[in-house]
């Protein structure tokens, strides 16, 4: 299985540097029209969802559930072509609908201003300004169209592995090279890459029927699937169809499971070794108890983000500075891993705890299901699906390989850069109990801070006359005093009640 996914901008020449690439690699070739007239006939209203959102009017209840259905028809189309052999594909941005596969070859194709203009006044017969508008109004519709969808900006880099520009030679010579590369070790597949596609398959697939069925269309699913376990997370609201769910898919072929839970929004935990029987997940269960939110586990794999590379690998550094190339610890084998066990199964150990952690929370009702990501950090942000309403993020222990200090640092800079490229709070696991459990410390604080309110208004109350005679005091000396006086003892109130009353707010368990 192989795939090249082409980003093509409006008349790069995407298309038939498309067409030619699958003609010389004898590959099949299917575009985003394909999709798009398969998601028609399926019967999506693909034209109100594009309206929707490359013109900023807003989603409906009922256009947010199309939306859903859309995207997880493509997906498992794309991934149901995929499965099947090799394949390229030329659209706006197909490789983002294959998340996790590490397989695939994702270009970028691009031409300068002047070659796009004639092409638009060749192609639609305008004149130039007319083509220059055109050419400025459609980049801007799939502008907004991926980054509603996805979450991310079509013209990123880093989104792609190859820039090819048409501008210095021909189309043939493009096709030509990419042909060599497609080649090489680094884009074949591997056992892994194969289970994350038919993952995806499978999830997507899941909520097609889901969207298909009369009992549950109505309502908005997250739908994900690990090894034949499919995880289906739905609202409150839609608490009663939670019984029509494995009827619905008793039909779907591949699963070994069905697991439903129910949450008004999902925590994402990243870590590189989980343990289902330490404080720091029943820290993170008991806050998803308290907000009513599912888990999601995505496990760093060792190595990832910061590590081991293969000789003359680039590694990204995640403070933006230039980063350096790295020596390998290890014998490079060409870009191809069986990191996948024989018959595609993970022991418990190479799991790093993935397995049994997600299982523990399929048995408290908290599992939104669980993944491995391996990679520079820019994957595992691909990974990160921006359509579920995340409410916060917890980085756990990373990067374990690397010495205390090193370690510390290199969280502390992953965190950071989360929280640069997500609108999601992002926390460290051991800051978790801290700021929203009730703990020891929040009890003496609570004790303490308590007994000084009770105690000011204790004064206050039996010391009236007093007070107002000071406040009330003549000549301007007094007057600057009691304003002085005033003006210090205030914020000192307001923080000692506010201080008890948050602390309360936490034991009690409401935010």
């Amino acid at each position: 299985m192989q795939v090249i996914c082409i980003s093509r901008g409006t008349l790069t020449g995407g298309k038939v540097l498309a067409e030619r690439l699958a003609g010389a690699l004898g590959y099949p070739c299917l575009s985003r029209e394909d999709l798009i007239e398969a998601a028609v006939k399926e019967g999506i209203h693909v034209g109100k969802i594009e309206m929707a959102m490359v013109k900023g009017r807003g989603f409906s209840d009922r256009l947010v559930l199309e939306r859903e259905h859309y995207l997880a028809f493509t997906r498992a189309y794309l991934c149901e072509q995929a499965l099947k052999g090799q394949l390229v594909y030329h659209g706006r941005t197909g490789h983002l609908l294959l998340p996790g596969v590490d397989n695939v070859l994702r270009v970028r194709v691009v031409a300068d201003q002047e070659y796009r203009l004639k092409a638009a006044m060749q192609a639609l017969g305008l004149e130039r300004e007319k083509a220059r508008r055109y050419v400025e109004e459609v980049d801007e519709d799939r502008r907004q169209w991926v980054h509603t969808m996805y979450g991310v900006s079509c013209d990123d880099v880093s989104q792609y592995d190859l820039i090819v520009s048409l501008q210095q030679f021909s189309v043939e010579n493009a096709a030509a090279g990419l042909t060599a590369i497609a080649q090489l070790p680094d884009f074949q597949m591997t056992p892994a890459s194969r289970q994350a596609v038919e993952d995806l398959r499978l999830g997507a697939k899941a909520r097609v029927f889901l969207a298909r069925d009369d009992r549950t269309y109505r309502a908005s699913f997250k739908v994900s699937a690990s090894d034949g376990v499919i995880t289906v997370t739905y609202l409150p609201q839609d608490a009663g169809l939670a019984e029509s769910i494995p009827p619905v898919l008793e039909s779907l072929e591949g699963y070994r499971s069905i697991r439903t839970t129910m949450a008004t929004s999902n925590i994402l935990w990243i870590q590189e070794v989980y343990d289902p029987t330490s404080e720091a997940f029943r820290n993170v269960v008991e806050v998803a108890t308290k907000w009513g939110a599912a888990v999601e586990l995505m496990r760093l794999a060792p190595g990832s983000a910061e590590g081991a590379a293969a000789p003359g690998e680039v590694l990204e550094a995640f403070d933006g500075t230039i980063p350096q190339i790295q020596p390998s610890s290890r014998e490079y084998n060409g870009g191809i891993e069986d990191d996948v066990a024989e018959g595609g199964q993970r022991t418990w150990a190479e799991n790093g705890g993935l397995k049994q952690t997600v299982e523990e929370l399929a048995r408290q009702g908290r599992s939104a299901g669980g993944r491995e990501v391996r990679g520079s950090q820019t994957h595992l942000l691909e990974m990160i699906d921006r359509s579920v309403p995340y409410t916060m993020v917890v980085v756990g222990d990373v990067f374990l390989s690397k010495g205390s200090a090193a370690q510390l640092r290199l969280a502390r800079e992953f965190r950071s850069y989360l929280a640069d490229n997500i609108k999601t709070p992002v926390v460290a696991t051991d800051e978790l109990k801290a700021q929203f459990l009730f703990g020891k410390r929040d009890l003496f604080r609570l004790i303490g801070y308590l007994a000084v309110v009770l105690v000011i208004y204790f004064l206050v109350f039996t010391h009236q006359r007093q007070i107002l005679s000071f406040l009330s005091g003549e000549g301007w000396v007094m007057k600057v005093v009691a304003a002085v006086v005033v003006f210090l003892f205030v914020p000192i109130v307001a923080y000692s009640y506010g201080t008890v009353s948050r602390s309360f707010l936490k034991l009690i368990k409401i935010e």
